[in-house]
Formats: structure tokens, C-alpha cells, sequence
């Protein structure tokens, strides 16, 4: 698990270098960002994408829309409505449903859909069984409150329920979001050994910390 308060860390999303490649794993992404942040602390997927690394839904990088929301049925996780938005805006963020932020619209710097979602408003997702349904290994994000995101990797099999218990019981988010699963979600963290994995991925979430 990983909290992130936005008010000392800095979260930024990564999907393409310069030249148009996927940087394609977190141990490719910038180590800092110059003077505005230092090290690289944190980095997971930043939800599902296609075959050529292109994301499923909405996707918002330094405040341009490369992607347009998802709103279509279809199978699978992602279209297991309701779905959700998590996105970031300078030392804010927020998790919640797609319908929900695309009526209000609220500023974002940074944005990826994924699905389903775990929480919505302190309830589970209403098609989730306690524990039953599909164990895989699953990464989400929780919101806790405007500042602070909560980001977790299960080193194990879960259920869908099981994660979202996590969040709303334990972690005391409101609202929280399943971004990706299947093998091992790729993780980056320095202070836990893990270097990321050797699978592409598409586009990633990298907390950074902050300048002083």
C-alpha cells in the first residue's frame, strides 16, 4: 500500500516518450522531475489498455485529453458499470463514477478511467459477491479525502470484494477504484526491492516526492 498526501508528494501519469513510444515499465520512468520534485518513489499501472498500450477510456496527461471517456457497453472489468475517473489537479484528486465527472467536469491535470469501481459513496460495488467471483492479483486507488490518495497491490489472489473491503473498512476511503489485474500488476517501490515487472504495460501512476 501507498498514501499519498498531494500536499508532499507529486503524482504524474506516464504514457509516451518524446519519440512516441511507451515508456513500457516503471523502472523506464523519469527518477525525478528536476527542481520540482526529487526521487521517484511509487509507480503501478494507471488502469487497462489495448493491445498496443493504448488505454481503454478517458486518459489525461499534463492537461491534454488524449483519450476520450469510455461510456459503451461491453465485457469485462472495464464495462462492469458503474465504472470511474480517478484524476489529479495539483495537490488535489478525487476518485468517482464516469457519469459523475463528466457532468461536473472538474479540472484535472492528469485523469485515467478504469473499472469497475470498489466504493462508491461507502457502499461496494453492488455486483460484487463477498467472496466469491474471479481471485486474480488486483492494484486499486482509494480517495480519502481531497489531498490524500491510496494506492494498493495485492501480492496475492483477491476478490473484487475482498479489495474493496480493504478500502472502505481499513484504508477509510469513500470512494476507491480497481485499475488493473491478471498476473502480478507491475510495482515500483525502491523501498520494498520491487523494480517493476517485465511485461509492457500502457500508461503508469509515479508519485514522486516534493521539493522543498
Amino acid at each position: 500500500m501507498c498514501e499519498v498526501d498531494l500536499r508532499r508528494e507529486v503524482v504524474r501519469f506516464f504514457w509516451k516518450r518524446a519519440d512516441g513510444q511507451p515508456y513500457g515499465n516503471p523502472s523506464a520512468l523519469p527518477q525525478s522531475l528536476g527542481g520540482r520534485s526529487g526521487r521517484l518513489l511509487f509507480a503501478t499501472n494507471a488502469g487497462m489498455y489495448h493491445p498496443d498500450y493504448r488505454p481503454v477510456g478517458l486518459y489525461v496527461e499534463n492537461g491534454r485529453e488524449l483519450v476520450r471517456a469510455n461510456t459503451k457497453a461491453g465485457p469485462g472489468n472495464f464495462h462492469m458499470k458503474p465504472n470511474g475517473v480517478l484524476y489529479v489537479a495539483g495537490q488535489f484528486a478525487g476518485v468517482v463514477e464516469t457519469d459523475s465527472f463528466l457532468k461536473q467536469r472538474p479540472p484535472a491535470d492528469f485523469a485515467t478511467q478504469s473499472g469497475p469501481m470498489l466504493v462508491i459513496s461507502g457502499r461496494l460495488h453492488p455486483r460484487f459477491a463477498r467472496n466469491g467471483g474471479s481471485r486474480k492479483h488486483r492494484s486499486g486507488v482509494g480517495s480519502r479525502d481531497a489531498n490524500r490518495l491510496v494506492f494498493a497491490v495485492s501480492e496475492t489472489e483477491v476478490s473484487f470484494g475482498e479489495l474493496a473491503r480493504l478500502f472502505r473498512d481499513k484504508l477509510q476511503c469513500k470512494n476507491a477504484l480497481f485499475l488493473d489485474g491478471g498476473a502480478v500488476p507491475s510495482l515500483y517501490s525502491p523501498e520494498l526491492g520491487r523494480k517493476g515487472n517485465l511485461l509492457p504495460l500502457g500508461p503508469m501512476i509515479a508519485i514522486y516526492d516534493r521539493a522543498n
